[in-house]
């Protein structure tokens, strides 16, 4: 290939009718047509003029190349450049002759608007002139109009507010004329009205206005109210209201109301008048509230003709109970409580049969009945906010209240359906300095009563000894107590009206149980030099009973609230991690789970001092039976009757002796699992101790088989059908040492023949063999003293 330099001097081909100088022509004027052709791509890889002729060589280079045939194609070339300059010159007029006259359009119209932005400006001086000229002359006009709209705004709040003033008149004024007819039900209906436009009035910044219909609302209501409420207690009075006796409830509620049927209309059409009065009443009333700190529950005020029904009773109370009477003693709680709980038994009836209907048919969603009795326990809250600080550091007193209170409370729930969400006596007990001193009062008495409790030798017999039935679990006494002593305290505190509190309470209780466990360690540690005796026995029956009663707990409703409750406090402290979080709350724990892990822990190490004692004490009596010559015994054909070893009857009877002393004295769940302990023991002791530890002669292991199969495991039948199944290294090794003399023969040469890739499991298993391995089965071939002289 040819510099690019040198391309314009390439000689003529022969043949050509022309010489180098007609090429050289052709170039020369084909120089034009090639930079057309390739400008709009060769003129953008390059913006100088000297790049230009570089960009011409490197097309022609591309186009023609070294072939010299390819000259031909110049023509064509040449050509095809053509027209594109051709088009090229055609798009630069056309754009040439477009642009000036859109440059020369966009100049005109720059101009217009120029002339009329001056136009504006010259405008608008003058008319800001005018303006101005013209908003000082209308300013005095301005001032006077806006003068007189505030006039006429304040008129109109004048006439507005005569306007209410003149309702309100009129209003009074009706029910002036209706108390003159004595229409008072409609007198009544109108303060309903004046009522609800107190109401409607409170936005208002109209003071003596609302000063007004407020004073106007309260005349009216109260002569109303005291006119309705006379002629109400007179009517009650004709009914003997209130109730103070049993029977005389039970007269009325039955008698009445055939025998005056006026008394009750009278009563029916006074209750609906005082119970159009209930929302001025609610308006001017306020209604009487204890301290926040009872976080009593919000509750609307007592319907008025309830409070009236009321009035009476509570004058009675406060006459008994709260002055200087001989009735009035802080040491008898019950006293004051019972007298309310018989003054709403004896209204009940009455209050279901008569006022009940007389609130449906107008439509009063209220319970005549729940109405009274919360009006009555309110009696009962003000007076335990008055006492309890008196007696708050006298432990018997406190605890007096507490219990007589708690009495209450269940009465007056499970007798006479009290509402939990009505504020309640659990409210009072409940604020934080008289709930810590229950706490603390509650803990005192459970400690001392789990000391005098434990002080005493007949804690540790079964109530229930004698009756089979019942003592399945062979539960102590003190163990029923205590769990009796903490389900009497979640009986105490499952009412209070707060999840937190009641935690607090079941920290108590997971205190106590730590506690009694504590104690039952300490009495058991005394007892650990004689782990088979009564009393240990009896401590280990508490544990297990303490445990399982509270597994059981962790299940009820009740605590399961608890867990959850207990859950959102942890989340919110972040007291747990996230792993103790979930457990919580997928229910795969409880909230006993520590109570029970250290009871359980408590439990199993009691269960294998028990084990081990017993271990041990059968090794002693199995000294004699290891040193059994089981090499020379005679072989069965050569005794009459196959007959338990002599030196395995202290073995067994010892063992006997034991399973009879703990099955006596341990319930069946403990029994059953020390006797497997045991077991799983005894069954490693013989097999390595004295199986492995001899060798045996055809009678010898026949006698090893005897003694096992018919002596040592029925002992343990009476306590699962398959007994040779807990002894499996026993019952196996027996199999082995009594193959008869092929099979055995036949199954050594399988185990040496056997490797890791062809274990001898099928050979095993078909014999019987399932627990032990191959090396034992082959130490155990081994120790036959009976293969025949040709064996091997």
């Amino acid at each position: 290939m040819l510099p690019a330099g040198e391309m314009g001097r390439v000689p003529a081909a022969a043949g050509c009718p022309e010489g180098g100088d007609g090429i050289k022509r052709t170039e020369e004027k084909s120089d034009m047509n090639i930079a057309a052709l390739v400008g709009s791509d060769l003129l953008t890889q390059g913006g100088d003029d000297g790049e230009l002729p570089l960009n011409v060589s490197a097309f022609i280079e591309k186009e023609v190349g070294s072939d010299l045939k390819s000259l031909k194609k110049l023509g064509k070339l040449i050509e095809k450049m053509t027209e594109n300059k051709i088009k090229l010159e055609e798009q630069v007029l056309t754009i040439s002759s477009e642009i000036p006259k859109r440059i020369q359009s966009a100049l005109k119209d720059a101009e217009e608007s120029k002339q009329v932005v001056n136009q504006f400006l010259e405008q608008e001086a003058p008319l800001l002139s005018s303006i101005t000229s013209h908003l000082l002359t209308a300013q005095p006009w301005m001032d006077d109009l806006g003068a007189m709209i505030n006039q006429i705004e304040e008129i109109e709040q004048h006439l507005t507010y005569l306007k209410w003033v003149s309702q309100i008149e009129e209003l009074s004024d009706n029910i002036q004329q209706y108390l003159m007819t004595n229409n008072v039900p409609e007198a009544a209906s109108i303060l309903v009205t004046m009522t609800e436009l107190d109401i409607k009035l409170q936005e208002s910044s109209c003071t003596h206005l609302l000063s007004f219909v407020r004073a106007t609302v309260k005349f009216w209501h109260k002569i109303l109210k005291d006119k309705l409420t006379s002629d109400f207690e007179e009517v009650l009075a004709q009914l003997h209201w209130p109730f103070i006796t049993h029977t005389q409830s039970q007269t009325v509620g039955i008698n009445w109301p055939a025998s005056a049927p006026e008394i009750y209309g009278a009563l029916e059409t006074l209750f609906c008048q005082l119970l159009k009065l209930q929302a001025s009443d609610e308006l001017l009333t306020e209604q009487k509230q204890l301290p926040e700190k009872y976080s009593l529950p919000e509750c609307p005020s007592v319907i008025l003709p309830i409070q009236i029904m009321l009035t009476p009773l509570q004058k009675r109370f406060k006459y008994h109970f709260r002055g200087s009477r001989q009735t009035n003693v802080i040491s008898k709680p019950e006293w004051y409580l019972a007298q309310v709980l018989m003054w709403i038994g004896n209204h009940a009836h009455f209050l279901d049969e008569k006022i009940q209907p007389i609130l449906d048919k107008a439509s009063c969603a209220v319970n005549a009945r729940l109405e009274f009795s919360r009006g009555l326990v309110m009696l009962i809250l003000e007076k335990l906010a008055s006492d309890i600080p008196c007696l708050l550091y006298d432990d018997n007193l406190f605890c007096h209240l507490v219990d007589e209170v708690l009495l209450f409370e269940r009465e007056l729930h499970s007798v006479h359906g009290y509402p939990s969400t009505f504020a309640s006596c659990m409210h009072i007990l409940s604020e934080e300095t008289c709930f810590q001193r229950w706490l603390t009062v509650e803990r005192k008495f459970a400690l001392q009563k789990m000391d005098s409790m434990l002080s005493s030798e007949a804690v540790w017999v079964s109530q229930y000894k004698d009756i089979t039935d019942v003592d399945e679990m062979k539960v102590p006494d003190c163990a029923e107590v205590f769990m009796t002593l903490l389900l009497v305290i979640t009986d105490r505190y499952k009412n209070l009206p707060t999840a937190p509190r009641k935690l607090q309470f079941l920290e108590l209780q997971k205190d106590l149980v730590d506690d009694f466990r504590i104690r039952l360690t300490q009495v058991m540690k005394e007892e650990t030099r004689a782990p088979l005796d009564f009393r240990y026995c009896a401590i280990l029956n508490a544990v297990n009973y303490i445990s399982t009663v509270l597994a059981d707990w962790a299940d009820n409703v009740f605590f399961l609230q608890l867990q959850q409750a207990a859950l959102e406090v942890f989340a919110e402290n972040s007291a747990l991690s996230k792993l103790q979080l979930g457990q919580l709350a997928s229910m795969e724990s409880s909230v006993f789970d520590d109570m029970i892990n250290l009871l359980e822990r408590l439990k199993l190490d009691m269960l294998t001092r028990q084990v081990d004692h017993v271990f041990r004490e059968v090794k002693d009596a199995a000294k004699l039976y290891k040193k059994e010559r089981w090499l020379s015994l005679p072989s069965q054909c050569e005794q009459a009757v196959m007959s338990l070893s002599s030196s395995a009857c202290p073995l067994l009877l010892t063992l006997r002796d034991r399973l009879l002393q703990l099955e006596q004295q341990l319930c069946v769940s403990l029994f059953r699992i020390f006797w497997q302990m045991l077991v799983e023991k005894l069954d490693i002791y013989i097999y390595q101790e004295i199986i492995l530890a001899n060798h045996f002669n055809e009678g010898g292991a026949t006698q090893l088989q005897f003694d096992m199969t018919r002596n040592l495991f029925p002992l343990f039948s009476h306590y699962c059908k398959r007994p040779e199944n807990y002894f499996k290294h026993v019952k196996e090794a027996c199999i082995v040492l009594n193959l008869n003399i092929g099979s055995a023969l036949l199954l050594k040469d399988v185990l040496q023949s056997a490797s890791e890739h062809l274990p001898a499991t099928a050979a095993l298993n078909e014999v019987g063999i399932y627990k032990l391995a191959q090396q034992d089965v082959e130490i155990l071939l081994n120790l036959r003293t009976n293969w025949p002289n040709t064996g091997k």
